[in-house]
């Protein structure tokens, strides 16, 4: 069974007419044709990061 790639860790569940896979999926084809819907993807691929400075909320004094 082929995995989702919008759905991470979710198998192929055809949720759209017509699709028999990730590759005819127009949802796959929406989000990959976005550069910024397909950089949040990447990131949420990527798993969390280490915290940075710029992540933390700004000390208060």
């Amino acid at each position: 069974m082929p995995q989702c790639p919008i759905r991470l860790g979710e198998s192929c569940s055809l949720c759209l007419p017509g699709a028999s896979g990730p590759h005819d999926c127009t949802l796959v084809q929406l989000v990959m044709s976005d550069p910024e819907l397909r950089e949040r993807l990447a990131e949420l691929r990527r798993g969390p990061g280490p915290v940075t400075s710029d992540s933390r909320s700004p000390r208060t004094s």
